[in-house]
């Protein structure tokens, strides 16, 4: 069977060891970060029975969508910016949610994981670049930021794809931490 190159790339993913020691360093402050109260409850998403992760994955790129709609038809210059700005804000939930749901990952599974973080990562601070330049009457920089980081963001959500629908993460009683 012929697979394809994004699934290659996310075996190549899998394979490196080397991203371990980062990974496990990366883990291990999350944990302390964390702890084990309340917060780390609604991480969980127990109150609302599931993942909240999922749930809160809509709402930054959404509203990152949306501002790249508005940038394209040349529609409403701040509420493009308010957007981007709700997107970032958003995405610091949304990415400890995740950030949870990763600790109870190990192996091939922790590394994609951390890979798809570090996208995600790198998305979130081209969207702030965006708001930014945005900020200074750059549209058209702001635009093209925005316009990078959902190249970005799209290569992360297949990533976080792949290791909730071919790796299992986060859908079985195995994830959870007690």
């Amino acid at each position: 069977m012929d697979v394809n190159p994004l699934t290659r790339a996310a075996e190549h993913i899998e394979n490196m060891k080397a991203l371990d020691a980062p990974a496990m360093a990366v883990q291990r402050a999350a944990r302390a970060v964390f702890g084990r109260g309340r917060v780390r409850q609604v991480l969980a998403g127990e109150p609302i029975g599931h993942p909240l992760h999922p749930a809160l994955v809509g709402v930054p790129i959404g509203a990152w969508v949306s501002a790249s709609l508005l940038d394209v038809t040349g529609a409403d210059e701040d509420a493009a910016r308010r957007l981007v700005g709700f997107g970032v804000l958003a995405a610091v939930p949304t990415a400890a949610s995740g950030a949870h749901d990763w600790l109870a990952t190990e192996g091939a599974e922790r590394r994609d994981g951390f890979v798809h973080a570090l996208l995600n990562d790198l998305a979130l601070g081209l969207y702030v670049a965006s708001w930014l330049a945005r900020r200074k009457s750059r549209r058209a920089r702001g635009a093209a930021l925005a316009l990078a980081g959902s190249g970005v963001l799209g290569g992360g959500a297949w990533l976080g794809g792949h290791l909730v629908y071919s790796r299992g993460v986060g859908v079985s009683g195995r994830d959870k931490l007690r």
